[in-house]
């Protein structure tokens, strides 16, 4: 047989080739250079103008950058797109110089037409019925300019200072590639092109949605290659599969005993939601316009019990309607205590001697706010007014059926919650306590106080964050003196991680930036 001799430096050339094109491919591929993440529920859309799910949001904030972003773990803004940023005295314009030498996840250029026709495909002359976050984000914008290529200046209708919050949202804030756009038209959401740290690899609809790094990313370049969502509705399944080494991070649940984990080599990160449970009442008509009534009620209900035992400590303690880390957060905010003697004298004092029969209007699904779930809350809410002198009865609809029968003011009082998307306290205290929210139904109790209005007018026009906390604090206190709503808890978001997992951190509300993460061997 006649030998076939290759010289070395053909060998050497051959053996380069191959390495190189090994390294680029999955054939090298690693343990260490994949994250699997397991989550409850499946992603929904990756578009960021269609999602409204944390579940898409939290895939999403991968793919996708916005002109800001909110700091890795809190409620900072952060430059992103845009590396600088003005604000005209009156507070009406604000100018960015957007970030050069930027591409789209196709090859494109990222520049000031992409941020016009961005935002453009939302607003409500162009949007479609499933463009469903533009108008909290975007209302008060009057007009996107392009100034120059790499500058955009927005217009707004008035001057309103939580707008970059508003930019660092991942629900329509963020940027996407023109040229994608219209390439795939309805279907973007199927294949999205961003700036961010990863790019779409496949989406195995109703399982998984895989990811790859971006080698051509702008920023820092992610550490680990290739990011694995997939969908475990069972909380003990997806620990299972992260004690074995089947999985690296996973979402807690409230059935899991955080406590006992430690011990065995799983990292506990918990971060609190950015969201509120409430109990509202209609405070324009009988029998809760009356505020004695309505304090009778708040007195009538140890949250701090709930939170034990409806939640069994898987819930935040609510210092008021604002959670830790956002601006004018503060447990000097007055809350109602527990005090059933004090709730049956107000209960007289208010006309009813004898009790007061009323109907406690409830959602039956859990919620983000709500993991127990509105019968299981609302019997415990019922329970308490009950020993206090209340008959109270409840009526409970499924979620959508429910927000109908809210608008229509079914009952006496409701069970409901908000979640907060831009960390900032207006979402919180406009939405839900404005009279210029009534007519749309976010202010669900009905609740109009004409100083309270002008507090949160004013706090949204000024820019200096020290008076802004004076005048929600000031708002805050007028709303436990009327008491248009009992403030029950927040959410406490838990991930769960295996020890070679570093660098996780949540943001407010659970997503998390995983171009931050890294993984290492454990040494055994």
């Amino acid at each position: 047989m006649r030998r076939i001799l290759i010289p070395a430096a053909l060998f050497l050339s051959l053996y380069f080739v191959f390495y190189g094109f090994a390294r680029s491919s999955d054939f090298f591929k690693t343990k260490s250079s994949r994250l699997v993440f397991l989550r409850q529920d499946n992603c929904q859309t990756l578009d960021p103008a269609k999602a409204e799910d944390q579940a898409s949001a939290g895939v999403i904030l991968n793919i996708f950058e916005g002109l800001v972003r909110f700091a890795p773990g809190n409620a900072k803004i952060q430059p992103c797109l845009a590396e600088s940023w003005d604000v005209s005295g009156d507070g009406m314009s604000w100018t960015f110089k957007l970030r050069p030498g930027v591409s789209f996840q196709d090859g494109t250029p990222f520049n000031a037409q992409a941020v016009k026709f961005s935002i453009g495909r939302q607003l409500k002359k162009n949007a479609d019925s499933s463009i469903t976050e533009a108008s909290l984000i975007y209302g008060m914008v009057r007009s996107v300019n392009i100034v120059d290529n790499l500058t955009v200046r927005f217009d707004l209708e008035f001057p309103y200072a939580p707008f970059l919050n508003n930019l660092a949202v991942p629900f329509a804030a963020p940027v996407v590639s023109p040229a994608a756009v219209e390439k795939y038209g309805q279907e973007f959401w199927l294949y999205p092109s961003g700036t961010g740290p990863y790019i779409l690899k496949r989406w195995n609809r109703g399982h998984e949605v895989v990811l790859r790094a971006n080698q051509g990313y702008w920023g820092k370049k992610p550490s680990i290659n290739e990011i694995i969502f997939r969908s475990e509705p069972s909380s003990a399944k997806r620990l299972k599969l992260l004690s074995d080494g089947k999985a690296d991070v996973i979402e807690g649940s409230p059935d899991l005993d955080l406590s006992r984990l430690a011990g065995k080599g799983i990292s506990v990160s918990r971060v609190n939601g950015m969201d509120i449970s409430y109990l509202g009442f209609y405070t324009n008509k009988s029998p809760f316009n009356n505020p004695k009534v309505r304090r009778a009620a708040c007195l009538s209900i140890d949250r701090q019990e709930l939170v034990k035992t409806i939640f069994k400590n898987s819930a935040l303690l609510a210092d008021g309607p604002l959670p830790p880390g956002i601006l004018a957060y503060g447990e000097d905010i007055s809350q109602y205590t527990y005090d059933l003697k004090q709730a049956g004298e107000l209960l007289k004092e208010a006309g009813y001697p004898d009790g007061l029969k009323i109907t406690l209007l409830c959602y039956s699904n859990p919620r983000p706010y709500n993991p127990a779930g509105g019968r299981e809350l609302a019997r415990y809410l019922s329970g308490q007014l009950n020993r206090a002198g209340f008959q109270a009865g409840i009526v409970s609809y499924p979620w959508d059926q429910f927000k109908e029968a809210l608008s229509r003011q079914e009952g006496d009082a409701f069970i409901y919650g908000w979640t907060c998307e831009n960390c900032d306290p207006d979402n919180f205290l406009y939405t839900l306590f404005s009279s210029e929210q009534i007519a749309n139904y976010l202010n669900s109790t009905r609740y109009s106080n004409q100083k309270v209005d002008t507090l949160l007018v004013t706090a949204q026009r000024i820019e200096d964050p020290d008076l802004r906390t004076r005048l929600y604090h000031d708002a805050q206190q007028q709303l436990f003196m009327d008491a248009p709503a009992l403030f029950l808890n927040h959410s406490l978001n838990v991930l769960l991680s295996s020890q070679e997992i570093h660098g996780l951190a949540p943001q407010p509300g659970g997503p998390v930036y995983l171009n931050s993460v890294n993984k290492t061997k454990t040494k055994k």
